[in-house]
Parts: structure tokens; sequence; C-alpha cells
């Protein structure tokens, strides 16, 4: 009777644990394919972040150019003559890269990953984001694969790409991390760079315009900035700051920004003389348009803009980045200062021009 009683305890743990086990395997694979689901739209899932470093370079290099300049500078802070790094990003011949590299430039060459070399033109340039568009009429070009809204962790992996100093032998490659997101930088011209990732790879003279890639292989930023006092603290353009404007850049030439009625611009020293004013660093209002958006609110020639929704505003670009939160708001508030006084007045909020077809 004992044996019996154990047979029969141990048929019905078998018919019970079995379906159970069975349930559980079940359970655990819905999850895994509800939480893939769920990923926010644009990310690349981590697991597909697993190329090598060799693999990544080999899937990126034949996209990556070399910029070769010489012209005549416009501003004291441009070389005169040069080399830095751009990424093709389609089939047709469009480069980006770094617009310090090319203004005032008279002459470009570009030499592709095959050794080639071909006469460029820059088609698109834009300071305030320090973002260039070069063409060039070759075909069978490899475009790279952009990463239009990148979802980066603090610690994971990335790859620069670029030709430090100029040394022979082609593209440097350097390994490091996402340190940060979103930072703002000053440039040497006074404005303000925004929406940048910052790293540890190492970048020198050269890594201009170059790709900052993740593990998928997907450029995620353009190498742009180094900070000079400290080490390992390298900074690029985030690939969601830049794909907003690439279209614009490739049919207008230009940046699509809200028409607010007036010109802003930073007020540097020599700004500063010529107008007589008492203060730099701020943005001064010029060509106020009578009965336009700004006159209407209360603009007039010369206020000086101080701050936009309680931020402090330094220069044009921390000026054109203000606006960017304020999108959904009816108004913009903005503090002026106008003959030793200051007062707060309401635009109405500047819609962008309709894009050339």
């Amino acid at each position: 009777m004992k044996v019996r009683t154990i047979q029969r305890s141990s048929l019905c743990f078998r018919f019970f644990t079995i379906p159970f086990l069975l349930l559980l395997v079940i359970a655990l694979a819905l999850d895994g394919l509800i939480a893939y689901a769920e990923q926010p739209i644009g990310s690349v899932p981590s697991r597909e972040k697993s190329l090598s470093v060799p693999a990544v370079v080999a899937k990126v290099c034949p996209s990556v150019v070399t910029i070769l300049t010489r012209g005549v500078p416009t501003t004291l802070t441009q070389a005169q003559s040069g080399s830095g790094f751009g990424v093709i990003i389609d089939e047709s011949g469009y480069i980006l890269m770094n617009n310090h590299l090319v203004a005032g430039i008279k002459s470009l060459v570009v030499g592709l990953s095959t050794g080639r070399l071909t006469p460029g033109r820059v088609v698109a340039g834009d300071f305030l984001l320090d973002l260039a568009l070069v063409k060039i009429r070759v075909t069978d070009l490899v475009p790279a694969t952009l990463s239009p809204s990148p979802m980066l962790d603090i610690g994971e992996s990335v790859v620069a790409i670029g030709n430090p100093l100029a040394l022979m032998g082609g593209s440097t490659v350097t390994v490091g991390v996402v340190s940060a997101v979103d930072r703002s930088v000053l440039t040497p011209d006074g404005e303000t760079l925004s929406g940048l990732i910052q790293t540890d790879a190492a970048l020198n003279p050269g890594n201009s315009g170059g790709p900052l890639v993740d593990l998928s292989g997907h450029v995620i930023g353009i190498n742009v900035a180094i900070a000079p006092s400290a080490q390992a603290i390298s900074y690029a353009i985030s690939m969601e700051a830049i794909d907003p404007h690439i279209q614009s850049m490739i049919v207008r030439g230009s940046v699509l920004r809200p028409e607010l009625g007036f010109t802003p611009i930073t007020i540097t020293a020599s700004i500063m003389a010529s107008f007589g004013l008492e203060s730099d660093h701020r943005v001064l209002a010029l060509n106020v348009e009578p009965g336009g958006l700004s006159a209407v609110g209360g603009f007039q020639n010369c206020d000086i803009i101080s701050t936009v929704w309680q931020h402090q505003i330094y220069n044009v670009g921390d000026f054109w980045h203000s606006l960017r939160p304020s999108g959904d708001q009816p108004t913009l508030q903005l503090t002026i200062q106008r003959k030793n006084a200051q007062s707060t007045i309401s635009l109405q909020n500047p819609s962008l021009p309709k894009a050339v077809p």
C-alpha cells in the first residue's frame, strides 16, 4: 500500500507540474515580446548594438571622406587651409560636415575612401549649428546610416573616426563612451553650440566633421570640438539636433528658422562699440519691420534681449535654442533693455516660413 501511494503522489506531481512549467515559459516569452514592442520609436535595441569595433569601422569607413580646403578666411578664427572630415549621407553626393571647416573657402577637394580625389562645392552652411553640406558628382557612393533619434545610454561605447593632425596613412579610429548628452559649449566666435554629445573618445585637430558612431554602425553625431583645458572631453553634434535641418539645407541652402520680423545678432565687443552699448554678451534686435510681428508686439530697433521665458540669453545661439521649448506656446515672453530701462513684452509665437518645394 505504501508503494502505490507514493506512485500516485508522483503521478499527481507530474500532472500538475508539467502544465505549470509550460504556462511559465509562455508567460516569459510574451513578456519579452511586449518589452520589445514597447521600445521607443527610432531606438536601436541594445542587442543590435553588438558589432565589434573592427566591424563598425568596416561598415562606416566607405562613407567617410576627407575634406581638403584652401581659401581666404572671412574671420580670424577660420583657417586659411587645412583638412577635416565629412560623412556621405545619400547616393546623390551630399556630404555632411562642420561649417567652420569651409566658411570662406574658395576651393575644396574631397578624398573618397577609395583614394579618389574629386572637386566639391559648398551648397549650404549654418554657423549657429556649425553644419555644412558639400556636393560632389560621383556615382556608386556608399551613404552612411544615420540615427535621427539616437537612444543613448550614458556609458555605452562609441567610435570616433577622423584623421588627427592630417597624418599619413588615412583614417584614425578612437573608442570611448557616451559621457553625457545635451551639452552646450561656447565657440571661439562667441556663439553657443547646443544638443551636443560628450564623449571621452580622443579627438584632435583633423577630427572635425567626422562621425561618432554607435556599435550598430549608425552615425549618432558629427565630431565638432574638444575642451582645450581638459583631458578626455570631446563633443559631437547629435543627429537629433541635425536631422530636422538636413532637408531644408538641401532644398534651400539654409536652415529654416521662425520669421521674427527682426534680425537678432550677438553683441560682441565691436558691435558694442559701433552702437554705443554698455555691455556685450546679449542679443541686439535690428531691422525691426514696421507693422511686422515684433513691431506690433512692441519691439524697436536696438532693443537688447536678455531673457526668453526667463532663460538668460548671451548670444544668438542661445536665443534660437530658447525658442524650442516654447514651440507649443501661443506667445513668447522676452525681457528687453531699452535706454537703461527693462521691460517684459509678449510676442505671438512665430511660425516657420514655408519650405521651397
